[in-house]
Order: C-alpha cells, then sequence, then structure tokens
C-alpha cells in the first residue's frame, strides 16, 4: 500500500478519535509491536510487524489500532510472499485494525499495573467480527505499556487455505500485541 495513503487513513483515524476526546490526553506510537503464531507438526510459522499505529484517549478509553500486513517480517521471504498473495489478499486488504474501548476505568495519572479488556470490532481480510480482547495495562511514569494475546482463527475472516498446505498452517492464529505509548504533545 501507498505509504501516503497509509497516513491519510491513519490521519483520518486520528482525527476521528481526537473529535471525539478532544480534552482528554491521547497516548500514542507508531512503533508498536505485533507478532503472530501458527504451530502444525509440519511447520511453524511466525511473523513480526514493528510498525503498529494506536491511539489511547486517558479520558474516555476509546483505543484505535492500525497496521499494514505487508509490514510483517518473516524468517523466509517465501512464507511472506504466501502471505501477503495468497492468504491475506494484501493488494485487496493491506491493513487490519481494532477500534474500541477500554472497559475498565484508569487513572492514567498513577502508576501501576492493570488487567483491561476492550470491546470492540477486529476487522482482518475485510471481514468485521466484535471482539472483547483481554490484556495488561502497565503506568510507569507517565508511559502506558499495553500488551495482549488472544487466538484468530482463519474461518472468522474468510481466509482461504489451500488443501495442499492445510497441514502446515494452524486453524487458529496466535497474535501477541506490545504497544509502548506516550503522551502526545500539544503543537
Amino acid at each position: 500500500m501507498d505509504t501516503r495513503l497509509f497516513k491519510l487513513a491513519f490521519l483520518l483515524m486520528a482525527s476521528q478519535l481526537l473529535a471525539i476526546c478532544a480534552s482528554a490526553q491521547i497516548y500514542m506510537t507508531k512503533t508498536g509491536q505485533t507478532s503472530f503464531f501458527s504451530e502444525t507438526p509440519l511447520e511453524n510459522i511466525s511473523a513480526v510487524n514493528q510498525q503498529v499505529a494506536v491511539l489511547l484517549s486517558s479520558a474516555s478509553g476509546e483505543i484505535a489500532v492500525r497496521m499494514q500486513h505487508r509490514a510483517f517480517s518473516f524468517p523466509n521471504k517465501l512464507m511472506q510472499e504466501h502471505y501477503n498473495e495468497n492468504y491475506m489478499e494484501t493488494a485487496k486488504y493491506p491493513a487490519a485494525s481494532f477500534t474500541g474501548k477500554i472497559n475498565e476505568h484508569i487513572d492514567y495519572g498513577k502508576d501501576g499495573t492493570f488487567t483491561v479488556s476492550a470491546e470492540g470490532v477486529l476487522d482482518i481480510h475485510g471481514v468485521k467480527q466484535k471482539r472483547v480482547l483481554r490484556g495488561q495495562l502497565v503506568i510507569d511514569h507517565g508511559q502506558c505499556t499495553l500488551t495482549s494475546e488472544f487466538d484468530v482463527r482463519l474461518t472468522d475472516h474468510n481466509i482461504q487455505v489451500p488443501t495442499l498446505v492445510i497441514a502446515k498452517i494452524a486453524e487458529s492464529i496466535s497474535v501477541k500485541n506490545k504497544f509502548v505509548l506516550t503522551l502526545k504533545k500539544n503543537p
């Protein structure tokens, strides 16, 4: 996907979140990390994306996460090519996103570790699915670190696996996130 288009999409997402939360403090990153792992008896597949954009409003708890599929890095180029062309169809579905709201009220002015859940919409491969994702939020001297782990079933997002390689790809993929968010500076 054209980086200008990604930046525009991210700016639109940011402006929507900022409009809703005009008086809130916004925490953000453009270097969040998402990884996934598929384990089968024949082959393990893993990838990491370190260019995940995240916005979090401290006032409302609203969160927006967006990543480009092509930013995932694989152990070998053939896996990366198959992921982008055959499974995720990144020319048609270039990005994945989650938009939602953290359910728990958090005092972002106090350091601590909090168990959180966010209810929202996970959009992968053009299929939007309501999900509740659970994780941990650590606040330390004004910096927030949000971690979560969840599974994504391929059939839930109409991701087709050819029968020739079905034994090499798990039906459910384990996803891990680590987002280190800092307070957005006002211009």
